[in-house]
Formats: structure tokens, C-alpha cells, sequence
């Protein structure tokens, strides 16, 4: 290695980011531009997906091929995989939220947020880990919450399958590590995006969550970034099937 930062490089690595175009989707896309990665960027959002494929292009050395894929629809999700699964580093990052109590939850938004936050990156793991197995490497990063680790109120459907992802994640690790393949989880703690907004905009709500963390502040999209890279460069190549909770210290802090 030229220097101690060379461990930390992601730098023409193929890299597929899921739920790239808004949010921490969206922010870590233009980190690994940055860091002159080969970008395969997939999102629903095919407008947005454009605008931010894009301006990493303008901005960077990075190249950048991007897919419009509605993950809830499992015939278009398999057409992608069949056609797009060689790549060194796999951020599994979309996700969806469909609020409601256990006593009234919609069935459909269960079996929606099951097939995206769950099934979805499932699928893709086990595509790409063929792929990933014959270069005896890769790196695995499963995007979970810190509803993989609690109960929270009024979200019965997202709760379990971020729950399931953390766990599917420790299977994995147990059964690619034969094949030099990682596989971790990162919990984000209170991060402000448009899927957080409804607590955001409610002061009452945002003071609760505030005051949860040890750190006294809520998350922002660039929090992720340092540990997204960490994990998906040699500097974290002997870490597989943990979870790193990106928080604030809310899962650690006691009273």
C-alpha cells in the first residue's frame, strides 16, 4: 500500500446502491462518486434517479449506470438481476414505510413492505453472491434502522422486516464467509429525510427523539457516509456480520 488511506479506498470498485435517488440513498450515491467508484444506482424515482446520476457524472470521475426498478414487483426486480450482478460492494439501502396499528394493518401494505425491505435485498444478496464468489471478495452492507433493535409504535410491518434484515444479514455472513464475502448491517438512528419528516415537523416529537440520543442532535445523511465506506473498503476486512448503529448513541444510552 502507498499510505495508510489506501485501506479506506473504494476507488473502481463496482458498487450497487439501492434507493439512490433522495434521502441517505441518495448521499452515499455521490460519496462513492466521489471516491471514483463505478456506480450502478437503482430507485422507483426515475426522475430524481436521473437528476442524481447526473450530477455525479458532471462532478466526478465516477462512472454511473442507473435503473428504474419497483422492487415490490418481483418479475421486474429478477429481470434486473439477470442482467446486472457483478459488482465488488452491494449497498442495500431501499426501503419503505406504511404506517398503522397491529389491530388495523393493511395486509397490502404488509405484503409491499415485506417485498421491499426484506425480499428485495434477499434476492439481491443471493444473486450477486454467486458473482462475488468467484473473485473470493465483496462486501455487503444491509441499510436496517433502529427499528431493527426496538419495538416502535404504530409500524408493525417495517418493525419486523428491518428486524428480519439485521438477522438475515448474520446468516449470510455465516454462509459467504467461505467465499471471502462480508456481510454487515448499518442501523441509522433519527436521520432527517422525507421519511422521517412527520416527526421532524412535529416539535413535540422531534424534541422526544432528540433527547434519546446521547449526542443531543438528530442524524443527518452525511453521518453515514464514514461508516458506509469503512465497511465496504479493506480497512474493515476483518468485520462480518455485525451491526453498526449509526445513532447519536440512542441504542446505548441509558438514563
Amino acid at each position: 500500500m502507498n499510505n495508510f488511506y489506501d485501506i479506506f479506498s473504494v476507488k473502481g470498485k463496482k458498487v450497487l446502491i439501492t434507493g439512490a435517488a433522495n434521502g441517505n440513498g441518495e448521499v452515499i450515491a455521490k460519496a462513492f462518486g466521489e471516491a471514483e467508484s463505478e456506480l450502478c444506482l437503482v430507485d422507483i424515482d426515475g426522475h430524481n434517479l436521473e437528476i442524481v446520476a447526473n450530477n455525479i457524472e458532471k462532478n466526478t470521475n465516477s462512472a454511473v449506470d442507473r435503473f428504474v426498478v419497483d422492487f415490490a414487483n418481483g418479475d421486474k426486480l429478477d429481470a434486473f438481476l439477470e442482467c446486472n450482478s457483478d459488482f465488488d460492494i452491494v449497498i442495500n439501502n431501499a426501503g419503505i414505510t406504511k404506517g398503522g396499528g397491529v389491530l388495523d394493518y393493511d395486509i397490502s401494505d404488509w405484503d409491499a413492505t415485506y417485498k421491499v425491505n426484506l425480499l428485495a435485498p434477499y434476492k439481491i444478496i443471493q444473486k450477486v453472491a454467486r458473482s462475488m464468489s468467484y473473485k473470493k471478495s465483496g462486501s455487503i452492507i444491509n441499510i436496517t434502522s433502529l427499528a431493527s433493535e426496538f419495538g416502535f409504535p404504530g409500524n408493525p410491518a417495517y418493525v419486523a422486516f428491518k428486524g428480519a434484515l439485521k438477522q438475515l444479514t448474520k446468516a449470510a455472513a455465516c454462509d459467504l464467509s467461505s467465499h471471502g464475502i462480508r456481510v454487515n448491517a448499518i442501523g441509522p438512528g433519527y436521520i432527517r429525510t422525507d421519511m422521517t419528516s412527520q416527526s421532524w415537523n412535529d416539535e413535540d416529537l422531534k424534541q422526544k427523539r432528540t433527547d434519546r440520543t446521547m449526542l443531543g442532535r438528530w442524524g443527518e445523511s452525511q453521518d453515514l457516509i464514514g461508516a458506509v465506506i469503512f465497511l465496504s473498503s479493506d480497512a474493515s476486512s476483518y468485520i462480518t456480520g455485525q451491526d453498526l448503529y449509526v445513532d447519536g448513541g440512542w441504542t446505548a444510552k441509558g438514563l
